[in-house]
């Protein structure tokens, strides 16, 4: 995800000492890029273990990051209007009470403070995956978390409080096969990880199966369709 993770800090454009904030920051790609370009950033995430992870590769690269455990829909011990920049890469959106992480999104940005959201969406590569994922999981969440991917639902969630500008985009990412794909995100990526681990052997072998009946046999090149949301707070 690199390539969304350069044009959010192109859009955004990190100015020496202005207060950062990363939201659902996994393991720190963004607030690494904002800390290098001189920001001061303040990381959060609900995982603790990402969080560690965060810590552990900012310290090995010499960038002074503040990281918290932290939950997007109630960002305890963090003030009013308190940071310039505002970013979250796919992060957000999984929060599942859209309302009061866009309350909290609007509370902690300065007037005049930028966002930047990149959100996978509805119609997309990831979009399918999830869509494979789904019988699997415990629960249906009570709300999609794709509905950040879509501009209406963007702009009731945060036209209020932000100028926004809302673009399409595409990543596409291209890897040897089905099952190097499995892999990956099997051991990596949050949701999917966290699913797989806790499925018992022979689900998570359906589990397998279905996600190996994307892609066929050979290269894949999975096309992931986001929109990029910045905006200006009012």
């Amino acid at each position: 995800m690199g390539d969304i993770h350069q044009l959010v800090i192109e859009r955004l454009g990190p100015r020496p000492g202005e207060r950062w904030l990363d939201l659902a920051c996994g393991t720190g790609a963004v607030s690494e890029l904002a800390a290098a370009a001189g920001a001061s950033v303040v990381g959060i995430d609900l995982s603790p273990g990402l969080i560690d992870t965060a810590r552990a590769l900012a310290a090995e690269r010499g960038l002074a990051i503040d990281y918290r455990v932290g939950d997007c829909e109630d960002l305890e011990g963090v003030a009013d209007a308190s940071f310039a920049v505002l970013s979250s890469t796919v992060g957000v959106m999984f929060a599942p009470d859209h309302e009061a992480t866009a309350t909290e999104i609007a509370r902690v940005v300065e007037p005049g403070g930028r966002i930047g959201l990149a959100n996978w969406a509805p119609a997309s590569g990831v979009g399918d995956l999830f869509r494979v994922m789904g019988p699997f999981q415990a629960s249906k969440p009570p709300a999609s978390p794709f509905d950040w991917g879509e501009e209406e639902r963007v702009r009731e969630l945060l036209g209020d409080a932000f100028e926004l500008e809302i673009s399409e985009h595409d990543s596409t990412l291209e890897i040897e096969s089905g099952e190097a794909y499995w892999e990956l995100f099997s051991t990596s990526y949050g949701p999917t990880k966290t699913l797989a681990e806790s499925l018992e052997p022979e689900r998570r072998e359906e589990l397998h199966r279905g996600w190996l009946g994307l892609f066929g046999d050979g290269p894949v090149a999975h096309h992931r369709a986001y929109i990029l949301v910045t905006g200006r707070r009012r």
